[in-house]
C-alpha cells in the first residue's frame, strides 16, 4: 500500500480507474435490478416483496464493508501513518453511512409486509441502527478536525473501536431470538432458490464498484481540496 503513499502516484491511478469502476457498477446494477422486477419469479411466502432484496442485500453489505474499510484505514493512519489513509477514512464514511441509510429503509419497507411492522427493536436492525449513529458521530469527528487542518488520531481510534459492531451485526441473528431471519446464504449453501439468487451476485458486484469510484471520487476531491487550502494558506502568510 506504500506505493500509493505519494498522492501524485495515487491519482494517477485514480482519475482513470475512477469512471471504469463508476459505469462498470452501474451496468451490472441495472442488469441485476432489471432481471431481479422483470425475470426472476415471485416468491412463494413473500410475494412481489422479495425484489427489494437485490438492494437492500448489496446496501448491508456495503454498510458494513464500508466501516471494516475505515477501520483499516484508521490502524494504517495510526501505526504506519500512511498520508493517504485519513483520506481514505474520510472518503468511505459518507457513502457508508448512505448505504446505511438504504438498508435501513429498504428493510423497513420489506418489513411491513413480511412482519406486518415497519420496524422492531431486535438485534440485527439496533445493531444496523447503532451502525448508522457511529458513522455520523465519525463523519462529525473527521470534519472537526480537518477544519483544524490536521488528520484526527481521535477519529482513527474511534474507527477502530467502532468495528466492535460489525461481528454483533453479523451474529445478532445468531445470538438473539429476532424477526429478522437468519443467514441466507454462507459459504457452503444457500437457502434462497437459485431461481431467486442469480441476479443478486450481480447486484453486489455492481453496488461494489460504484461505491469504490464514489470513495476514488472523494478522495481526489479531498486531495483536491487540501491543495487549494494550502495555497491559500501560502499567499495568506505571503
Amino acid at each position: 500500500m506504500h506505493i500509493f503513499a505519494n498522492p501524485a502516484r495515487f491519482l494517477q491511478l485514480a482519475r482513470p480507474l475512477t469512471p471504469w469502476l463508476g459505469w462498470a457498477g452501474v451496468v451490472l446494477i441495472a442488469m441485476a435490478v432489471g432481471a431481479g422486477l422483470f425475470i426472476t419469479p415471485r416468491d412463494y411466502l413473500q410475494g412481489e416483496s422479495v425484489r427489494i432484496m437485490y438492494v437492500h442485500v448489496p446496501a448491508a453489505w456495503l454498510g458494513m464493508a464500508g466501516w471494516s474499510g475505515i477501520a483499516v484505514a484508521s490502524l494504517m493512519q495510526l501505526v504506519w501513518r500512511h498520508p493517504l489513509a485519513a483520506i481514505a477514512a474520510r472518503a468511505i464514511a459518507v457513502p457508508g453511512a448512505l448505504f446505511t441509510a438504504v438498508c435501513l429503509a429498504t428493510g423497513s419497507i420489506w418489513g411491513r409486509p413480511t412482519w406486518g411492522t415497519w420496524w422492531e427493536w431486535d438485534g440485527r436492525l439496533t445493531s444496523m441502527l447503532v451502525l448508522l449513529f457511529l458513522y455520523i458521530a465519525y463523519i462529525a469527528l473527521a470534519g472537526a478536525s480537518s477544519e483544524r487542518g490536521e488528520s484526527s488520531r481521535v477519529a482513527a481510534i474511534f474507527g477502530l473501536v467502532g468495528a466492535v459492531n460489525l461481528p454483533i451485526i453479523h451474529y445478532s441473528v445468531l445470538w438473539w431470538r429476532t424477526l429478522h431471519q437468519g443467514q441466507s446464504i454462507t459459504l457452503t449453501k444457500s437457502s434462497i432458490d437459485s431461481s431467486l439468487l442469480w441476479p443478486l451476485p450481480i447486484a453486489l458486484l455492481g453496488f461494489t464498484l460504484l461505491f469504490a469510484a464514489i470513495v476514488l471520487m472523494r478522495m481526489r476531491a479531498l486531495l483536491a481540496q487540501g491543495k487549494v487550502e494550502a495555497r491559500l494558506k501560502r499567499m495568506a502568510e505571503a
